[in-house]
């Protein structure tokens, strides 16, 4: 995902108020143990999530919560006609227990 230059305080400080709904929504579709990271020089963020079921996390987006937080975030990031997060999913190249 990739924030609009100047946007990362705001962004910061909008992740700091998460609506109880939506840390809600997180957890009743599976979601836990959540990072986003910050690449200032490219204005990328990374987000890593543990997810129980990939269906399960996938309905989440279609829940009115979910798309009221699209809604809310669209002005300081970039977004798809739905407002959903210009999102790229990451190759892992390596992992180590």
């Amino acid at each position: 995902m990739r924030l609009y230059p100047g946007q990362e305080k705001e962004y910061a400080d909008r992740h700091s108020r998460l609506w109880p709904e939506m840390k809600k929504m997180i957890h009743d579709y599976g979601g836990k143990n959540y990072t986003i990271f910050f690449d200032r020089e490219t204005l990328t963020l990374f987000g890593i999530i543990e997810i129980e079921d990939e269906k399960l996390w996938a309905d989440g987006a279609d829940t009115m919560i979910n798309r009221k937080w699209w809604d809310y975030m669209a002005d300081i990031m970039e977004t798809n006609p739905d407002n959903s997060p210009v999102a790229t999913d990451l190759i892992e190249m390596f992992h180590l227990d």
